[in-house]
């Protein structure tokens, strides 16, 4: 006779697996339980997390609203910040998002700089100037400080991050490989479900 097989959920600890934030933040999708990624695309970790994540994300309950935030941890990183904002702004940013990790990351390009990005982009078919007007507004700034003011609410120091709720983060250091950063942020999600 064959016993029925038993799937135990793991179990993950925080402090240990994850981390509980002493002060929640505020989430802003209403009844749906928010994750965050802050990634930056001159990180190799996030470009390397991306195919895991990417995968993750499609297999999201109906619960969950996922959002990336680009995180400006230094001056430096802002470039890229006001870039996913104004792809994202233009109904472009899922379009060009690997794209700009694979030009860094695979093809070595140096976009650092908001000419090269911009230039890069227009060799992919972006108007150029639609872009820097575009990263150059109101709009995209009011974002980028949004971005800056939740990588100190959620007191980031590296990335690739999530973030589950408002109140817990995930890490790469904690959860020690990314296929653990995906299924603690599961975890978590379900936890927050009940």
């Amino acid at each position: 006779m064959l016993l029925p097989l038993v799937v135990m959920a793991k179990e993950y600890d925080a402090g240990v697996d994850y981390e509980v934030l002493s002060k929640p933040v505020k989430t802003q999708t209403g009844d749906k339980i928010e994750v965050l990624e802050f990634f930056w695309y001159g990180c190799p970790h996030c470009f390397k997390f991306e195919p895991t994540l990417s995968a993750w994300v499609k297999k999201l309950p109906s619960n969950v609203k996922f959002i990336r935030i680009p995180a400006p941890l230094n001056p430096k990183w802002m470039v890229h910040t006001k870039t996913y904002y104004a792809l994202e702004m233009m109904g472009k940013g899922e379009q060009y998002h690997e794209a700009l990790f694979n030009a860094i990351h695979v093809d070595r390009k140096r976009l650092f700089t908001k000419d090269k990005i911009a230039d890069f982009l227009a060799s992919k078919g972006v108007d150029k100037k639609l872009f820097l007007d575009t990263m150059n507004s109101f709009g995209v700034e009011m974002r980028a400080r949004k971005a800056a003011q939740l990588s100190r609410e959620y007191n980031l120091h590296g990335v690739p991050m999530l973030a589950v709720n408002g109140k817990y983060i995930v890490t790469g250091e904690k959860a020690g490989s990314f296929k653990n950063m995906v299924d603690i942020a599961s975890y978590l999600i379900k936890k927050e479900s009940r």
